[in-house]
């Protein structure tokens, strides 16, 4: 069976583009020219986004190292303990909706120090499936289309990656416990 899968996965890239390539000379599509015209509306969608995630990191990055997220951990410690909540998931918790890649960096952490099958590891792991990174893609799709009125949006996203996280926990902890 691993053959198999290892052999599928091998393979499933460079056939999913030669399909790509084939169905689009079958339909008389100008392939190549309409792949450098995709390229180009790329490139000007990131010169176009960029400042909204330079001031997105920037932000991040205060966040993190100003010490408010310590001060924030500090503040729900007696809540934590009470919903017997491990505070070692909190700040992936807080930081998903804004950052992918520094709560991936955050649940490898977990998952490399508490081990996968831990209650850690599992929280971490469901936590990362269950929410999005609201902040980030709000800036990304809203500052490439020009919408400056994001608020109704903002508001849904952060409810629903509240309810994730909630939803993670009690999961983990009804289903693995």
């Amino acid at each position: 069976m691993y053959q198999w899968v290892s052999l599928i996965s091998m393979w499933s890239i460079p056939l999913l583009i030669a399909f790509i390539l084939v169905y689009g000379w079958l339909k008389k599509v100008p392939v190549y020219e309409t792949f450098v015209d995709g390229a180009k509306g790329g490139l000007v969608t990131t010169i176009k986004i960029m400042p909204h995630l330079v001031a997105m990191m920037v932000a991040i990055t205060l966040f993190r190292e100003s010490g408010a997220l310590d001060l924030v951990l500090k503040a729900l410690d007696p809540l934590l303990r009470l919903l017997h909540v491990p505070g070692e998931i909190v700040p992936l918790a807080l930081l998903r909706p804004l950052s992918g890649t520094g709560s991936l960096a955050i649940t490898t952490d977990l998952i490399a120090q508490y081990g996968p099958d831990s209650l850690i590891g599992r929280l971490a792991s469901t936590m990362q499936g269950s929410t999005d990174t609201t902040l980030y893609v709000l800036t990304v799709y809203f500052g490439a289309v020009g919408i400056r009125n994001g608020s109704y949006a903002l508001k849904v996203g952060l409810w629903s990656d509240l309810f994730g996280v909630v939803a993670s926990i009690l999961v983990v902890y009804y289903v693995f416990l």
